[in-house]
């Protein structure tokens, strides 16, 4: 089924066992420039899961490239950790690259001790704040030198190919962009110029690795910055790094200052993959499309359809590392699914802390969170199919306990069915179908319609007890709150109903956010009828836009706090802001609401009151949680653990964590 995916594959001479890649990913599993353990044992599973070719990086070339807060090869001391990675890689069949990287102007100041970034021309850099100093010819060929001492460390270190990361915004990127590179000798202007850099680099490393050793380039397809390259430029480009020396091309979207989405669930899945196909219809070495590949029936189309001859899954072998394997296997419904969330990867690197994973607790602790068969199995009970339950009783039966999972209603989920509603949020509920198949392979004694209180836990007496109650909607004190115009946002992200022609929303969290996005899309055009209406020409440019993003209610978000947003992760708040505006959704901060009547909305701001009628008002204020059980278990004399929103309300890494550490804890 997944023929063209599993095949073999050549990048120079060296096959590769299929056509996955697992590309470089910032971690921060250390800060000080040295690999470690955390980093070998997260490598090694990536290797372990079937992976044809895993990418360790970005690999810093020199300090001033990377503040020496990421892996760094700059020294022949580094030698040493970096042969023990690649023979930790190669050992479990996959082939070990490493990706190269200077950061340019992208350096954040903080980290270099007192120096300054170098960049092609002193340019401001919106992404690390800073301005950077214009390279003298010096400094150009003091980081070629870098470039291939680094290539030729990671050659002596044993790995199987190098990578030069050429995109993201980063030095190569700014070289190549008229945006940032206003030189006016040999390295700027013309196009010829501009790209002497990068093909300069692979010349130098080329001649340093021999003709054999697998050399390739990261490049954007797109910068998505106005007035930088277009996809229009970058063929011309990719044909110089062929004609340089590369072995393959891995294209990636545009930069780290793009307004366009590179990553998050509202990039549609492979949305990049035509930058992809763009470079190879120029080229004749193999090219790898990125990007929002999560699924093994996309990439297999992406092969079949010839948009490229490999693929990174980066965020997708995060969630699971068995990709490969579940695939080679016929078990692709086992496979844990990306949600593209963010949570765990983007937003902790944007705050400098390590990545972990939303919905995969192993990843990132591979060396110390293991899932052990205890000698005494216990007689488990879960009480709650919702997020934190289903990862506690599929762990706690790969533990070898005998677990009974019991959900008062009739199917698994609990909130995720509610989380998956919103725009953009389909792929949460793929985690309902990755637990159902789970529990089917873990033998899990499953029973729904079934209410858990005091009397059947009594009947049961389990070893060990697990609450997993989940939350409720929390009923701010205001005035009029049970008014019949009143709406649940959970009841409306359950079941979507007839809204009127002006919508209030209380609560500008996450909810109340993705809950005024749902409101403002209803009655817009679908993608369906914006593809039929402009392949036929219907309407002009600016009506499909006014019908993309005009819907049939107006939406009014109020928010007692000065901003919006405030758990709303880094990476992915500021997409979240733009399509609010598209839609015209309204926000009034700093705003006390006091009192509901009738569709009246009583409100307080800077000392005054305020009044506005809504045809429906959503409470979207927050969740507590539920305690029904979690209050008299006490009295039972069993030992239990209270996981997820049923111990304090928070985001789905606390359910699913929490829910495999309390299933580990089971003694």
């Amino acid at each position: 089924m997944y023929k063209n995916l599993l095949s073999p594959v050549k990048i120079n001479k060296l096959e590769i066992k299929n056509r996955v890649v697992y590309p470089s990913l910032g971690l921060l599993y250390s800060y000080d420039g040295n690999l470690n353990d955390r980093y070998y044992h997260y490598f090694q599973e990536k290797a372990r899961g079937g992976t044809g070719l895993v990418t360790v990086g970005p690999v810093g070339i020199d300090f001033i490239g990377s503040g020496g807060i990421i892996p760094m090869l700059d020294t022949d001391e580094a030698i040493p950790a970096f042969r023990k990675m690649a023979s930790i890689i190669k050992a479990e069949g996959a082939r070990a690259w490493v990706q190269l990287f200077h950061a340019g102007a992208y350096s954040y100041p903080m980290l270099l001790k007192g120096d300054a970034p170098v960049a092609p021309s002193a340019v401001y850099s919106r992404y690390s704040k800073a301005m950077p100093r214009e390279m003298t010819l010096e400094d150009i060929e003091k980081v070629e030198q870098a470039f291939v001492a680094a290539a030729r460390r990671a050659q002596e270190a044993g790995f199987d190919g190098v990578e030069i990361l050429g995109s993201g915004g980063y030095l190569i990127s700014q070289f190549l962009s008229p945006l940032k590179n206003q030189r006016t000798d040999a390295y700027g202007g013309s196009f010829e110029n501009r790209v002497r850099f990068p093909r300069e680099v692979i010349e130098v490393i080329r001649k340093q690795v021999g003709p054999d050793f697998p050399l390739t380039i990261r490049m954007a397809g797109n910068d998505f910055v106005i007035g930088s390259n277009t996809d229009a430029e970058t063929k011309a480009f990719a044909k110089v790094y062929a004609a340089a020396g590369v072995d393959a091309i891995n294209v990636t979207g545009g930069w780290h200052e793009t307004r366009v989405p590179q990553l998050p669930a509202s990039l549609p899945q492979s949305g990049f993959a035509f930058l992809a196909y763009n470079i190879k219809k120029q080229v004749s070495v193999p090219v790898m499309a990125s990007n929002r590949i999560v699924s093994p029936a996309v990439a297999e189309k992406l092969l079949k359809d010839g948009y490229a001859d490999m693929v990174s899954i980066g965020r997708g072998l995060i969630a699971d590392p068995h990709w490969v394997n579940k695939v080679m296997t016929g078990n692709e419904d086992e496979i844990r699914p990306c949600v593209a969330c963010l949570q765990g990867c983007m937003d902790n690197v944007m705050s400098g802390k390590p990545v972990m994973c939303v919905v995969n607790p192993m990843a990132g602790f591979e060396g110390e969170r293991k899932i052990t068969r205890g000698k005494t199995p216990k007689k488990v009970m879960v009480a709650g199919a919702g997020l934190a339950g289903l990862e506690a009783a599929v762990t706690a039966s790969q533990a070898g306990h005998q677990v009974d999972l019991y959900e008062k209603k009739d199917d698994i989920g609990g909130q995720l069915w509610i989380a998956g509603s919103p725009p953009h949020k389909s792929e949460l509920r793929g985690l309902v179908e990755y637990y159902r198949a789970m529990l089917w392979k873990h033998n899990v004694n499953l029973h729904l319609s079934t209410r858990v209180d005091e009397r059947l836990i009594r009947e049961k007496n389990p070893d060990f007890l697990i609450v997993a109650e989940g939350a409720e909607p929390l009923l701010p004190p205001i005035e009029g709150i049970d008014d019949p115009s009143v709406l649940s946002s959970w009841d409306l992200l359950a079941e979507d109903r007839l809204l009127g022609d002006e919508v209030a929303i209380i609560g500008g969290g996450a909810v109340g956010l993705e809950t005024a996005l749902k409101v403002a899309q209803k009655g817009t055009i679908t993608p369906d009828m914006l593809y039929f209406l402009f392949a036929h020409e219907a309407e002009s440019a600016e009506r499909l836009r006014e019908l993309m993003f005009c819907g049939t209610s107006r939406v009014t978000v109020f928010e007692m706090l000065p901003k919006v947003g405030k758990d709303v992760g880094k990476s992915t708040k500021w997409v979240l802001m733009s399509e609010l505006e598209k839609y015209g959704v309204a926000f009034v901060t700093e705003a006390e609401v006091i009192r509901i009547k009738n569709g009246m909305l009583t409100f307080k701001k800077a000392g005054r009151i305020h009044e506005r009628r809504f045809d429906h008002i959503i409470n979207a204020a927050g969740s507590r949680s539920v305690k029904n059980i979690a209050e008299k278990v006490k009295t039972l004399n069993i030992p239990f653990a209270v996981i997820g929103d049923g111990a304090a309300p928070g985001k789905m890494d606390r359910a699913v964590h929490g829910g495999f550490l309390a299933a580990l804890d089971i003694k």
